[in-house]
């Protein structure tokens, strides 16, 4: 089966070096220019640089080219991602779909895999998800990934495809479990990185750790998710990989938070937008989120650090 990164952002480069390692690759990207660099100097030097393209891997910035393969990753920001499926619908509608973003629509609420399917109901779609640095990926260096698809025959298949030296894929058909875990621990890592950036402490971190966690699975287990889950790659894996790093786009957005600092608006952080969509979300629902709700009330500006610790240790004492 042949396989197609669509995005050459750090990530969807990361994964395409990886699956090209394997067997042969397509990645496309969408500015011509662009393209036409990377085919030059074997490296994405805009975003992935240092990382040196494999033979084996075909850059290209004709999307209907790159559709012809089987299985088509797509490393779309997670707001971009329904305009993305939309424009490009009927050339993608023969692939498995692998959604290789995570965080929560703002409009409808949705994960990823539910935002393609509500595009193309027919196709099969699934979820790559856990702990991972495209920096990591592209280097060769290990790690493991949860590969979430309802379908559990595809589930398998695409596993066997996608499993790379460097890349280990566990199954689940656990979908919205995954789709929780991938979008929630971005969130925490951006309180997690405000305690840094206010030299609050590394107790107070896993302190924050420990009740986000507690957050994501209520709101999974809400939604339908089996607990256990979020206790895997996609949930405490990715959690505790998102809130310890500075290469976490979301931690070190957090860390501008906590200092004061400006956060350079070019640089997407899936975090921000999934904190308001799961605030939104947990009111209608009627679910208790404080750190979400905090997080959004310091992206707006409208507590100061100082004022969003205060608020979270004078909330009532409860049983853990």
């Amino acid at each position: 089966m042949s396989v197609a990164v669509l995005s050459a952002g750090a990530f969807g480069t990361a994964l395409a070096i990886s699956m090209a390692r394997k067997a042969p690759t397509v990645l496309w990207c969408r500015d011509e220019d662009h393209a036409g660099e990377m085919k030059k100097t074997r490296e994405n030097a805009r975003r992935l640089p240092g990382a040196q393209l494999p033979d084996t891997l075909h850059v290209t910035s004709d999307l209907t080219e790159a559709a012809q393969a089987e299985t088509i990753l797509l490393a779309v920001p997670m707001q971009k991602l329904r305009a993305f499926v939309m424009d490009h619908q009927t050339a993608l509608t023969h692939a498995n779909l692998v959604a290789c973003c995570k965080g929560i629509e703002l409009d409808t609420g949705l994960g990823p895999v539910a935002v393609i399917r509500d595009v193309l109901p027919e196709a099969t779609i699934a979820l790559l998800t856990g702990p991972s640095f495209a920096a990591d990926i592209a280097r060769g260096l290990p790690t493991a990934l949860t590969l979430a698809c309802v379908e559990a025959e595809a589930c398998h298949t695409l596993q066997e495809q996608l499993s790379t030296e460097n890349l280990r894929l566990y199954r689940t058909t656990d979908v919205i479990g995954a789709e929780v875990g991938g979008a929630l621990k971005n969130v925490i890592a951006i309180a997690c990185g405000a305690v840094i950036g206010a030299q609050l402490g590394d107790s107070a971190r896993a302190a924050l750790m420990t009740r986000g966690y507690a957050e994501m699975q209520r709101l999974a287990v809400t939604r339908g998710a089996r607990p256990e889950t979020l206790a895997g790659l996609s949930g405490f894996g990715d959690l505790t990989l998102t809130c310890s790093s500075e290469q976490s786009r979301n931690f070190r957005l957090g860390l501008s938070l906590g200092r004061g600092e400006v956060f350079d608006p070019a640089i997407t952080v899936e975090g921000a937008a999934t904190a308001h969509a799961t605030a939104k979300a947990a009111k209608g629902m009627g679910l208790d989120m404080p750190i979400t709700q905090t997080v959004t009330n310091l992206l707006d500006q409208r507590l100061t650090i100082g004022e969003a610790v205060a608020h979270l240790l004078k909330r009532p004492l409860k049983e853990e």
